[in-house]
């Protein structure tokens, strides 16, 4: 049975055995499962009425987003999220290369709808210049009814084009990974313009789980609210969450300042980046139920996640039951299965198995992320480094908030330096840097450092939307600081 009819059948089981049972609930509204069907066929025939064809999902997280995204899953009409925390030129990017012709919301990053040539209709926004009920021009791959915008590290976001089946079939596999604990209520902790979160909803729907959307987590413009966050976590009291590996460190400070989650948690899943050791031991001596994972968006999001019956701390899981995964003979991850449609504006064949750009090492089916193929650097002494590696070890430090590493063709590495905050003093980062470096081989060391007061973001463009280092523009920003570190010689090769 394809994936997607097993996802309604399943809705439509909890509807009539379970018809008061919460299904949605945020900080306005409350929906049963009786319910669900009846508001997803209501946005169903607004859609219809509106003629409309690719709309873009511009709302904050809670049970709207969720009831308009399953309508237009239902209506076979193409879903493009926004993520909240785009700026004004991603997302005109988005409208643009998306071909939207309607918008559900408004729009972040200060953009108005009537600038993109869209007006006022009772469904929200639409393009009027071209006649409702017409495809829009710009052509997608046949079965796309989702866009997801990945930030990459350079240039524009990509839209990524999936399909239904490969949605539904990585929430499967995601409610089965989840079974033996059987978490009966989950808090949505990230933006649902983001796919990991909105696979995540898919599959507590699917276990009939209990699903919490509060518009405000405690997390916004990359800064972490721990008070708030500990708040939501105990009027909750959920059984699972996703969370990036910054909001798993920041609930692991408010542990060490006496904040702890509540007891209710069953499985916490992370990913979306590279997680320091010491942090998942740090979870693991408090007895938390952390479970890393590994995905990406051309994959439809989760790929490999650790369970508590196949658990290897380190490792990013086995893969999930829909996919296989191999190595390259380089070490990058191939994944086997459930692969892209496409991107948009690309006529290149999308590649079987698929290239992750991840470097990775294999040990009992247990995969480990070492690194981005892409920022793996060669040093003069020919050592091969995965900056990431280095990166994620020096900011489990808690003097440290951010660290970007560099060494290519260079004999010692250096590093940009964001301290936690204003009090952290040189000398605290200098003994960071020390105790990290004890846990590295030689040539992965940090030798030379630079302290920098500003973080990076995606305001100043050094940072991308899904919080990854844009590498060369930090390099060139910091470039003429950075020669200071170096014997004049060898400045010609910092980049």
């Amino acid at each position: 049975m394809p994936a997607l009819e097993t996802f309604w059948q399943a809705l439509t089981s909890h509807a009539e055995h379970q018809p008061r049972q919460l299904a949605l609930t945020d900080d306005q509204a409350h929906l049963s499962y009786g319910q669900l069907p009846g508001q997803i066929a209501a946005r169903s025939k607004q859609l219809s009425d509106s003629g409309c064809h690719r709309v873009a999902l511009a709302l904050e997280n809670g049970c709207d987003w969720i009831l308009w995204d399953l309508a237009l899953l239902y209506s076979n009409l193409v879903c493009v999220p926004v993520p909240s925390f785009f700026s004004a030129g991603q997302v005109r990017h988005l409208l643009a290369s998306a071909g939207v012709d309607s918008i559900i919301g408004e729009l972040p990053g200060g953009v108005e709808p009537v600038e993109m040539g869209f007006s006022r209709t009772s469904l929200g926004w639409q393009r009027l210049k071209t006649p409702l009920g017409k495809e829009p021009t710009t052509p997608l791959p046949e079965g796309t009814c989702k866009i997801t915008f990945t930030s990459g590290t350079t240039g524009q976001p990509k839209g990524v084009c999936l399909a239904a089946d490969a949605l539904m079939t990585v929430a499967l596999s995601l409610q089965t990974a989840c079974a033996e604990v059987t978490p009966e209520r989950h808090l949505v902790m990230l933006p649902l313009g983001v796919l990991l979160d909105n696979i995540g909803v898919y599959a507590a729907l699917l276990a009939g789980a209990s699903i919490h959307l509060p518009e405000h987590t405690g997390v916004r413009n990359n800064t972490l609210d721990i008070q708030r966050l500990m708040q939501v976590l105990h009027q909750a009291q959920p059984h699972s969450l996703i969370l990036v590996p910054q909001l798993l460190q920041g609930l692991l400070q408010a542990a060490s300042a006496g904040l702890q989650p509540p007891d209710s948690l069953r499985f916490i899943a992370v990913g979306g980046g590279r997680i320091a050791p010491t942090l998942l031991n740090q979870a693991a001596q408090l007895h938390w139920p952390v479970y890393q994972g590994y995905g990406l968006s051309e994959c439809a999001s989760v790929v490999c996640l650790n369970r508590p019956s196949q658990h290897r701390p380190g490792s990013v899981g086995k893969a999930l039951a829909h996919v296989q995964i191999s190595l390259a003979e380089d070490g990058e991850v191939l994944v086997h299965g459930n692969g892209p449609l496409g991107y948009l504006d690309s006529v290149d064949p999308v590649p079987s198995p698929w290239p992750t750009g991840d470097i990775g090492r294999l040990d009992d089916g247990f995969l480990t992320i070492l690194g981005r193929k892409k920022n793996q650097f060669i040093t003069a002494f020919g050592r091969n480094v995965n900056p990431e590696w280095i990166e994620a070890e020096l900011t489990s430090d808690p003097a440290i908030a951010q660290a970007c590493v560099h060494g290519e063709a260079l004999p010692s590495n250096l590093a940009l330096i964001v301290p936690r905050h204003g009090q952290v003093t040189t000398a605290q980062i200098e003994e960071s840097i020390a105790r990290t470096n004890i846990g590295l081989p030689s040539y992965a060391r940090v030798h030379h450092w630079l302290l920098i007061p500003q973080p990076f973001t995606t305001a100043n463009g050094l940072l991308t939307s899904n919080g990854r280092l844009r590498r060369d523009a930090i390099f060139q920003h910091y470039r003429q600081a950075l020669q200071g570190l170096l014997p004049e010689e060898l400045t010609h090769e910092l980049f």
